[in-house]
Formats: structure tokens, sequence, C-alpha cells
């Protein structure tokens, strides 16, 4: 019987983490060692100067993805793998994984079979504790508000002043700052706070997960400690009755909030099973946040890279996080790919292509070609997305056992016609840097070609024609609806002078449309915006689209319920 990942990541023989420190010129004084497998890598690691060459900065996406996941981590570590076993310099940058997905569906973020980030289980569980740390940040601010709502409606001007406080008359019913929690849990989506306090009927809010949070979106974006404190501080939580923001600032709890995360800014050093250095840090989902790590874990690696490569990985789809990669995270950072690796599955490709999901409903193998042959136009349209930004795109066909040679080489040359710069098939997942040869391969060649990467919106252009810009050009849709409330949103972001800021479109990763159920390319199809919120700390607003939401729900039979702990603290169940 094959092992599982959590046995081939628990066997693996680790480098101390100040071995692979070593690999980028790091040394005892620029980390925090937790444990001899994991540290916090210190900012001022950017303050020395850089290594000399030129760095090479990887993006790997997907096409739209199906419930089984695509392999998008697997193939990021693996090519970083693939990379340092051709005798490059290569680390990669990759998101912390959220509980919410851990002991929901899709199970853990570390990869898969002998292309992991290891140790496996501190990766999937806490790590280093920054995900609590922005949780705990983000509900004191919203602790905050609720606080002053509280005393000020209790206190004079008088008392007030005598306190050193001004009154802030925020207004209870344009409070926008909900609470987060890292777990997914549907029935916090919608609360009633301070219920029955004195006497009171309590104010509408809820929850969202800590992926989606404003306070992570900004550790990802920040570029340093006196940039994250000033975000912070720019973050709306409401409106007073005057129309006017109020902004964390203005609450006095800006600078705790930079205290909690004190050291969740630092990005923390793991390694592949292989001992390539990984970075791990920070963990907006793609669909509901931009979905992509730091740009401190980016920087510090480029910096130390010299003539390496930077593999970093973009949630979902291209339609997902590599838009959001290149409008939001580009647009902070300042830095540009070279290459993209778009990857796929025959699997997924024939699913596309109309292939039941029940095994029971699908016709023998032999009969599959055309569901494979129509399910291309999914992963032509990412290619398509990608190549819009001017970036040079290889295909990785992830292989799985009972793909047969003609498959691979069909996706292979349907993908080269449909723009791929290159098309190499992956075996990562059960080989590790080996089976990674010819994607590295590709993906050097590619680095090596004229990259001239850019956007498709200015900042200056104008909030609706921003969002029809994305629905037309990276979804497919024929235009934009919006509710009522979608339309107020926009006009009080105008008129608060927000409508410079990009935006993110936050809807379903299953599908290029808003709708889960339409698979491949969906046609004719308008997307509806049912509202529109600010996230100014971060600097972008982003407009729900369809049905999503921003705290998921569990399935009927979660994860968790394969997971255990034995008397002598081992794992199982873990994936």
């Amino acid at each position: 019987m094959a092992k599982t990942d959590l046995e081939i990541a628990s066997a693996a023989q680790l480098r101390p983490i100040d071995h692979v420190a070593a690999d980028l010129g790091l040394t005892e004084r620029h980390l925090d060692l937790y444990g001899r497998h994991k540290a916090k890598v210190h900012l001022e690691a950017l303050d020395e100067p850089a290594k000399e060459g030129t760095p090479r900065y990887i993006i790997v996406t997907a096409m739209t993805p199906t419930k089984q996941g695509e392999g998008k981590t697997v193939t990021s570590v693996g090519l970083a793998q693939a990379l340092a076993a051709l005798g490059h310099r290569s680390v990669a940058a990759l998101r912390q994984p959220s509980q919410g997905p851990t002991f929901g569906m899709k199970g853990g973020a570390a990869g898969g079979g002998h292309s992991q980030v290891v140790p496996m289980v501190d990766l999937n569980l806490h790590l280093t504790g920054d995900i609590h740390a922005v949780s705990a940040a983000h509900n004191l601010l919203a602790a905050a508000v609720d606080s002053r709502l509280y005393h000020e409606a209790r206190l004079s001007d008088k008392r007030l002043e005598r306190a050193g406080l001004t009154r802030l008359d925020i207004d209870p019913e344009r409070v926008t700052f909900r609470r987060v929690v890292d777990v997914n849990d549907r029935a916090l989506r919608n609360t009633t706070l301070a219920a029955n306090v004195d006497g009171e009927d309590g104010r509408a809010s809820g929850y969202d997960i800590t992926a989606a949070s404003e306070v992570m979106a900004i550790l990802a974006l920040t570029t340093g400690r006196a940039d994250l404190r000033a975000r912070l501080g720019r973050i709306v939580v409401a409106q007073n009755r005057q129309g006017d923001p109020v902004i964390a600032e203005d609450l006095g709890v800006a600078g705790a909030m930079a205290a909690l995360l004190r050291d969740a800014i630092m990005p923390t050093l793991m390694q592949t099973l292989e001992g390539t250095p990984v970075l791990v840090h920070a963990g907006p989902f793609a669909n509901i946040a931009h979905g992509n790590s730091s740009v401190l874990a980016d920087r510090i690696a480029l910096h130390r890279l010299g003539d390496g490569y930077l593999v970093t990985e973009a949630g979902f789809g291209a339609d997902c996080g590599f838009e959001k990669f290149s409008h939001i995270k580009c647009r902070t950072s300042g830095l540009r790919p070279d290459c993209a690796v778009v990857v796929a599955t025959v699997r997924a490709l024939k699913e596309h292509g109309g292939l039941p999901t029940r095994a029971s409903k699908r016709p023998p193998k032999s009969e599959q070609s055309p569901f494979l042959e129509k399910g291309m136009a999914n992963l032509a349209a990412h290619l398509r997305i990608v190549g819009s930004f001017g970036v040079p795109a290889v295909v990785a066909i992830n292989c799985f056992p009972d793909d047969t040679e003609e498959e691979i080489e069909f996706v292979r040359q349907q993908a080269q016609s449909a723009g791929a710069h290159d098309v190499a098939a992956s075996q990562v997942w059960a080989e590790g840097g080996a089976g990674g040869a010819e994607l590295a391969h590709a993906v050097v060649a590619a680095c090596n070609t004229t990259s001239d990467f850019h956007f498709l919106y200015e900042l200056e252009t104008p909030l609706e024609q921003k969002m029809k810009t994305l629905a037309t050009q990276v979804y497919g849709a024929d235009g934009l609806e919006f509710t009522d409330l979608a339309r107020d949103r926009i006009a009080e972001f105008r008129r608060l002078g927000f409508d410079g800021l990009p935006v993110i479109m936050a809807k379903t990763p299953a599908s290029l449309s808003h709708d889960p159920t339409l698979k491949g390319v969906p046609k004719g199809f308008t997307l509806p915006v049912r509202d529109v919120r600010l996230s100014a700390g971060a600097g972008f607003l982003y407009a729900l689209c369809g049905d999503i939401m921003t705290m998921p729900g569990l399935p009927s039979v979660p994860a968790f319920m394969g997971i255990d702990i034995d008397e002598d603290g081992e794992l199982s169940g873990l994936s």
C-alpha cells in the first residue's frame, strides 16, 4: 500500500533550520528559532546588500480547480526542488494554511507525496501562531469599536474630555467591521452583538474567516513595520453620524494591533522534503481575499537569491489568485513576474468537458477522449488570462497513475496551440524534484524570454469600469449587474475618495463565472455584484459576486473526523 502524505513527511530526515538558512546567506543573527526545523526571519535581512545576480520570479497558478484540487502547491514545491536539483539556487514562498480548509473539506496545504513542506504537521497546525495573532489583532479592533459605542452612549462630552477622549459619534447602523475566527462556522455568518446589555436590542453583525480579514491582507501586503503600523491605522471600521469615516487610529488601537503582530510580520523559514528553503507567510484566500503569500517573503527571497529562482503560488485558478497577484500584490511590491506556471490535470480537464463526477456514471476510460477535448477550452481560457498580462506561461501537467501517454500528449499539443510557451509533464508527487526536471528546464527557458508584464486597468479608471474589465476580459462575462446596495456603496466610496483603489472580485473559484455549476468556459452570463466593501488599510475595494460567502461552512463529513492523535503524540489522518 502506498504511503500517505503524513507517513512520507514523518519519515523525512530534515536538515537543521540554520543549515537551510545558510543557503540564503542567513545566519543565527537573522533568525528567531522555533525548535530545530523552523525559524522566523528578521526583516533586517533586507537591510544588507542584495546578493549579486538577477533573481527570477515565478508565479504558479492553475486552470479552474475541481474539488480534488489540481496540485498547485505540490507543483510549486516540486518545481523548487527540481530547480535545486539542476544546480540552481531556489526558494518557494507559500501561504500558511488556514484551519478552515484543514479541518473542513480541502485538508492541509503542505503539498503532497514527495513534494511537501516539512515539518508537515507544524505547517498545517498553528505553525508559529501568525494566524492567531491576526485574529487577535483584528478582534481587538472590533472590541474597541463596540467599547467606544458603549461608553459614548453613557458619558457626557465633559466626562469624555476628562478621560482624554473626543466623541467619535459612531453611527451603530454604519459599523462595517466584523469579527473573525479561523474555522469554518456558518452559524456565525450573522450574529447579534450586545443583545440584552442594559436592555439594549443589540447590533447586527457577523464573523468572517480569518483568511478574509483585512488585517491578514495588510500582513500579506505590508512592506515593513512602519508601513504595517500605518496601514492598520487606516482601517475604516464605521462612519459617524455625519457620514465621515471612522478609522482604527481614531480609536487609539492601531499601535496595540501592531504590537500583537510583532512576530507575525516576520516570514517563517521551513524546508521541502529535499531540503530546499521555503518561506511561509500570511494566508489570505484567493476567492474572498487576494490569495497570495506576503510581499515581505518575496522580497527577502529575491534579495538573498542572486542568480536564483523564487517560486510562489497564487490561490485557485488564474481568474482568482493570478489576477489578484498581478493587480494587487505586484502593484504594492513593485515586483514583476518572469514566468507563470499553469497547473492542469487530465481528470480536471475531463470534468470541465462534462465527464460525470461520480465514477458509477462515467463511461469507460477508452470513451472519455471527447470530454478531454472539450475540457481543453478551460485551460485555454486560463492561458489567455495569463497572456493578457504579458507573462509567458508554462503548462505543468500534474500527472496521475491512470493518465495515458496519449492523453498527456494531447494536452501538450493543445496547450501549445492555445499559446503556452512550453508544456511539461510533472511527476513531482511521485518522484520529488527528479520528477520535475522537464518542468524546471521549461521554466528556466521561459524566464530567459522577454516578459511584457502590464495591468489591465489603471487606478484612475472609474470603479465600475475596473469591475467591468475584470468581468469581461478575465471571466468572459457579457457585463455586470449591480444591486441597489452595490450602487449605493460605490457612490459612497466615491464620495469618500476611495474610488482610486484597485478592486477585488470575490467570487466562486469553481467556475470562471459566479456560478460554481458552470464548468468549462461559460458564455452568455452577466456577473451579479451584490455588495462592495472597503479595505482601506490593505488598499483595495472588494465586490461580492453571486452567492460568495466570507465565512465558509463545514461539509457533511469534515476532514477533522479523520484526524486523531495517539498517546505518543503521533498524528493520523492529517492530509
